[in-house]
C-alpha cells in the first residue's frame, strides 16, 4: 500500500511534465520508479538569430538579419547649403568700429561692394558704427534681438602694440561676436582683423591679401540664406 502511494505521490508531482504511457522501474535503483520524459516532446528552443523583449507585459520579437539590409532602405542625406544667389528679401546689419578707421573703413567698403554685386538692395542694409572693437559683440546682440536682420557683419581691426591690451581687446571681441549670435539666434560674422603690425592690416584691407571685409559679407550671405530657407 505504501509503495502505491508513493508511485501516485511521484506521478501526480511530475504531472505537468510529458510522460510516456508508463513508469518503468530501473533495475539499478532497488526498484525506484524512473520518469521517462520523451524528448521529442519538448519544444525546440528558439533560433539564436531572434530575440525578445518585454515592455510592460507586451511582449515584441526581434529578428536580427545578418546582412544589415535596412541600410539599403534609408532615405538620401540631406545637404542643406545657403545660396549666394538666392538673396531677395534679406536684411543686414553692419556693425563697424571706428578705431583703427583707416582699416576698418576700408573693410566696410569691401562688404558694401559685395552686396551689391550679390544684389542685396541698400535699404536692406543698415550700418552701426561703435567706439571700438570691444563694443562691437554688446551692438551685435542688441541688433540681433530686434528680429530685423538676417545675419550680423561685425567689422574692426585690433592691431598688436607694446602691452597686452592687444590680447585682452583680441579675445574679448571674438568671444563678444560669438556670444551675441548664440544669445540672439543670428549668424554674426567675425570680420574682425588681428594683426602684428599696420602693414598686416592694409594687405587684408584691400590690399595683396584681399578684402576680408569682403569675403566676411559672402559669409553673412550665405549663412543668412541658410537660416532663413532651410533652419526656419
Amino acid at each position: 500500500m505504501a509503495a502505491a502511494s508513493a508511485s501516485a505521490s511521484t506521478q501526480c508531482f511530475n504531472s505537468r511534465l510529458p510522460l510516456t504511457d508508463n513508469c518503468h522501474s530501473h533495475p539499478r535503483h532497488g526498484g525506484s520508479s524512473i520518469l521517462r520524459l520523451q524528448l521529442s516532446q519538448i519544444p525546440k528552443s528558439r533560433s539564436l538569430s531572434s530575440s525578445s523583449s518585454s515592455i510592460g507585459g507586451a511582449i515584441e520579437r526581434k529578428d536580427h538579419h545578418p546582412q544589415r539590409s535596412s541600410f539599403a532602405r534609408t532615405a538620401a542625406v540631406r545637404h542643406l547649403v545657403g545660396s549666394v544667389t538666392t538673396t531677395q528679401g534679406l536684411r543686414f546689419a553692419v556693425v563697424v568700429a571706428r578705431f583703427n578707421e583707416i582699416i576698418t573703413k576700408q573693410l566696410l567698403e569691401g562688404a558694401l561692394a559685395t552686396f551689391k554685386n550679390y544684389s542685396i538692395q541698400e535699404e536692406d542694409i543698415d550700418v552701426v558704427w561703435v567706439p571700438g572693437s570691444f563694443e562691437i559683440g554688446v551692438a551685435a546682440q542688441r541688433l540681433g534681438s530686434l528680429g530685423r536682420y538676417h545675419a550680423i557683419l561685425c567689422i574692426g581691426a585690433v592691431i598688436r602694440g607694446d602691452t597686452t591690451h592687444y590680447d585682452a581687446v583680441a579675445n574679448s571681441a571674438a568671444s563678444g561676436v560669438l556670444s551675441a549670435g548664440l544669445k540672439s539666434g543670428v549668424p554674426c560674422v567675425f570680420g574682425v582683423l588681428t594683426c602684428d603690425n599696420m602693414e598686416q592690416a592694409l594687405n587684408r584691407a584691400g590690399g595683396k591679401s584681399g578684402n576680408k571685409g569682403a569675403e566676411t559679407a559672402l559669409t553673412a550671405i550665405e549663412m543668412a540664406s541658410l537660416f532663413e530657407h532651410h533652419l526656419k
